[in-house]
């Protein structure tokens, strides 16, 4: 079995130019993982997943297992398949709440670094829609319109 055409085209898209060294170490677990992580994965019958879905939850996932070395590979191929700057940033921040700062704290260095090298200016522009004031409010209405009533005030 080799590689399936699929699966080095959508390898050949996140990234563009690079070729594994996996390939020459370790031909047969990348030959498998390809196959599986972009062939089989992504042509999923019922499964109907965008690419922006897609690399969001991955990312997020790799942000939850603490994953920081496949952060960096996988954050230039979230950029390649259109997650935004601003996507990427909010996912992060995000995490801050769930995983504590101590744990976050390496991603957005991470993530500060890939826009720095992509050419991406920083600070991005500034997306909050509340404030110190409101947030809390603002946060605990959100959960209420999504899980109902019984988050109010949880």
């Amino acid at each position: 079995m080799a590689i399936s055409k699929f699966a080095k085209e959508y390898h050949d898209k996140m990234f563009p130019g690079c070729t594994s060294d996996f390939l020459r170490t370790d031909p047969e677990f990348i030959e498998r993982f390809d196959n599986f992580a972009f062939d089989e994965v992504i042509n999923q019958e019922g499964v109907q997943l965008d690419d922006k879905t897609r690399f969001l939850a991955i990312l997020a996932t790799l942000l939850g297992c603490q994953g920081i070395d496949e952060f960096k590979v996988m954050l230039p191929a979230a950029l390649n398949f259109g997650v935004t700057p601003v996507e990427i940033k909010e996912t992060v921040y995000q995490a801050v709440a769930y995983l504590g700062i101590g744990r976050v704290y390496p991603f957005l260095k991470a993530a500060n670094k890939v826009f720095e090298e992509k050419g991406i200016a920083l600070p991005l522009e500034g997306q909050a829609t509340t404030t110190t004031e409101n947030r809390r409010e603002a946060g605990t209405q959100t959960q209420v319109d999504i899980f109902g009533e019984g988050m109010r005030d949880f």
